[in-house]
């Protein structure tokens, strides 16, 4: 699949082709989970309404749910101002994180006022 052309000028990639895409779930506007992305898999985002990612330890795609059954189905994907993040609104079925908690984000709140 080849990322409409608009769409892959409007986007700012890392010197390794990736855009960072933050995902939210689309109800509870909880995030959920922090993916890469490159022009492939953005393309097979908007194409199949699936979570598609790019894996930069294994150098390859990913297709979020295809092997634990907790897919994401996409309702929307926004560019943001400075064409250097995507944002995916999903509906999350099961855990969005590899270690089976809902959030990737779920344990690791850091205190504040430390080291100041």
């Amino acid at each position: 699949m080849i990322l409409d052309a608009a769409v892959a000028a409007r986007l700012k990639r890392n010197p390794d082709g990736l855009v960072a895409a933050v995902v939210q779930d689309a109800t509870s506007h909880q995030v959920l989970m922090l993916a890469w992305m490159d022009d492939t898999a953005l393309a097979r985002t908007l194409a199949t309404g699936r979570g598609t990612y790019f894996s930069r330890s294994r150098q390859q795609y990913w297709v979020k749910g295809e092997t634990s059954g907790h897919v994401q189905h996409v309702r929307e994907v926004r560019l943001d101002c400075d064409g250097d993040t995507l944002l995916l609104l999903v509906d999350q079925t099961g855990p969005a994180c590899h270690t089976g908690t809902t959030s990737c984000f779920d344990d690791g709140v850091l205190p504040m006022g430390v080291g100041a």
